[in-house]
């Protein structure tokens, strides 16, 4: 494919939470980002102005809704609003990374289910489509009557691990029982065993290291998740490997939240190497010589490119 995409009816457009990803994801394409300017009123409210037309365009807009997550969700309802109202024909919300997707189902009494929240905010907004990567909890996708195409990173992170040579037997490693599917997917891509950690979480963000579910004496173990927040899980999980006879400790994730002490954390753990994706973009005082950073461009810029003329994009996991 050459470096410019023909169809002027495709458009590109970022907001502020990961302006790098997008300008990479557009050269991917072969498109220039449309121009808008995002900014605040003195009150702190956002406005925002599209600087083009975008009269009966397919507009792709891309935007984490990572911290500042409030900001960033509020940044892209407007945005929505202001393209709907410019009569854009399709507007395509490309979410790297969904915020508020843990709260998925009522764990408890009386506890709301703000992944749903999100997906009716979106669809009222005007949005007729939404690209996603690495769902926290793929029965997200019904949340939405709108069309979604959930992409992965699994795929990304394996071709890693595959490319580095690793001496020794592999496993692949779930910090616990909810990531096990994901798990499976790279162990099959590796052709290595998968082993369980069971643990208990007595409160949120604070966990508990039960057992290993798996035989990991002397083997290279590989930790999957797919957000990374306080670190406190994988971190746990990667002594109790090491405790447990593994002879290293690598870890991956595709969202690399690392709020509040998670850095620190990696940094003294047995972790050896932490491999995130670029969904969202880390500040620098959130960068470590252990973390390994892929980018996830060049799957959404193909993803993109196939919504835009109508292929399959499943075909791209095959």
């Amino acid at each position: 494919m050459s470096n410019q995409y023909l169809d002027p009816n495709l458009k590109v457009f970022s907001l502020n939470s990961n302006i790098p990803l997008a300008q990479e994801i557009a050269k991917v394409i072969g498109v220039e980002l449309g121009k808008c300017s995002v900014s605040k009123f003195s009150d702190g409210e956002i406005q925002i102005n599209i600087e083009e037309s975008i009269r009966g365009c397919d507009v792709y807009v891309i935007q984490s809704t990572s911290l500042p997550v409030n900001d960033n969700i509020m940044e892209l309802l407007i945005m929505i609003d202001a393209l709907k109202r410019a009569s854009a024909k399709t507007i395509n919300i490309v979410m790297p990374y969904y915020g508020y997707a843990r709260q998925d189902r009522k764990a408890r009494a009386r506890e709301p289910i703000t992944a749903k929240l999100m997906a009716n905010l979106l669809e009222t907004a005007g949005a007729t489509r939404v690209i996603c990567l690495d769902l926290h909890a793929p029965q997200i996708q019904g949340f939405f009557d709108i069309p979604i195409d959930h992409l992965m990173g699994v795929p990304i992170l394996s071709e890693y691990f595959k490319s580095k040579e690793l001496n020794g037997d592999i496993v692949i490693v779930s910090p616990d029982h909810g990531g096990v599917t994901r798990a499976r997917k790279m162990a099959e891509r590796l052709k290595a065993p998968i082993a369980i950690i069971d643990k208990r979480r007595p409160r949120p963000n604070v966990a508990e290291v039960m057992n290993i579910v798996g035989n990991i004496e002397g083997k290279v173990a590989i930790l999957i998740d797919d957000i990374i927040d306080t670190a406190g899980t994988i971190t746990l999980a990667a002594n109790a490997l090491v405790e447990n006879g593994a002879a290293e400790v690598y870890a991956c994730c595709t969202h690399p939240v690392l709020s509040g002490p998670a850095i620190e954390r990696i940094q003294n753990s047995k972790i050896k190497e932490l491999v995130v994706t670029n969904s969202i973009q880390l500040p620098e005082e959130k960068k470590s010589d252990k973390i390994i950073h892929l980018s996830v461009a060049p799957l959404i810029g193909e993803a993109i490119i196939r919504v835009h003329e109508e292929q399959s994009v499943s075909t791209l996991f095959d």
